[in-house]
This record gives structure tokens, C-alpha cells and sequence, in this order.
């Protein structure tokens, strides 16, 4: 059974920054495209990136190109969400996703199999 916990989130100002990390286990991280999504009060989940098996392909929202860096570290079974130049409005439950999909087969999806429990990023103007 895939297990995810996500870390690394908090309160920061606006322009701050955030290194969110998500660690799976149960199953062999490489086979998995990863995905951070978010989920803010109110609102719809939302996709945020994604990263290939091997980390070679990335693909973001445009609400966040640019700022946000998605990484994966497979012999640490992690992958990273760097956040740059936070606004307000990036303030949610972030949630990372595992999916066994091929690439681009259900890229920018906001619906997967595995789940972390989420970790509130909230940012002050």
C-alpha cells in the first residue's frame, strides 16, 4: 500500500519562501509520476506540478510557473515543492499525489489513486 506524508509547511510572508517535501513509501517511488496540488478554502482542489517517473519532465499551472520548482530525489523516495515569491493567494492545503500513470497521460489531473494527509501553507500579506 502507497503511504505519502508531506512536510514542510507553515506561515511565511508574502515574497517568502517554502520547501515542501513529501516522502513515499510501500511501493517503488520511480514508478509513480508525482503531482503537488492544492486545495484552498472555499475552492476547488487545484493542480499545481508534476514530475516525471525519473524527474526528466515537469509540468506546472501557469499560476505558478515560474515560481514554484518541483523536484524528485528518487533514492530518497522524496519529492520537493520549492516555492518562491509566495502570495497570498498560494495559501491552501498542499497535497502531494502518486500516480502509476505513463507521462502525460493524465497530466495537470486533480483526482489520484494515493494521497498525502496535506500540509497548510499560509501566506500574510
Amino acid at each position: 500500500q502507497v503511504q505519502l506524508v508531506e512536510s514542510g509547511g507553515g506561515l511565511v510572508q508574502a515574497g517568502g519562501s517554502l520547501r515542501l517535501s513529501c516522502i513515499l513509501s510501500g511501493r517503488t517511488f520511480s514508478s509513480y509520476t508525482m503531482n503537488w496540488l492544492r486545495q484552498a478554502p472555499g475552492k476547488e482542489r487545484e493542480f499545481v506540478a508534476a514530475t516525471s517517473k525519473i524527474g526528466g519532465y515537469t509540468y506546472y499551472a501557469d499560476s505558478v510557473k515560474g515560481r514554484f520548482t518541483i523536484s524528485r530525489d528518487n533514492a530518497k523516495n522524496t519529492v520537493y515543492l520549492q516555492m518562491n515569491s509566495l502570495k497570498p493567494e498560494d495559501t491552501a492545503v498542499y497535497y502531494c499525489a502518486a500516480d502509476p500513470a505513463t507521462w502525460g497521460v493524465r497530466i495537470g489531473a486533480t483526482s489520484y489513486d494515493y494521497w498525502g494527509q496535506g500540509t497548510q501553507v499560509t501566506v500574510s500579506s
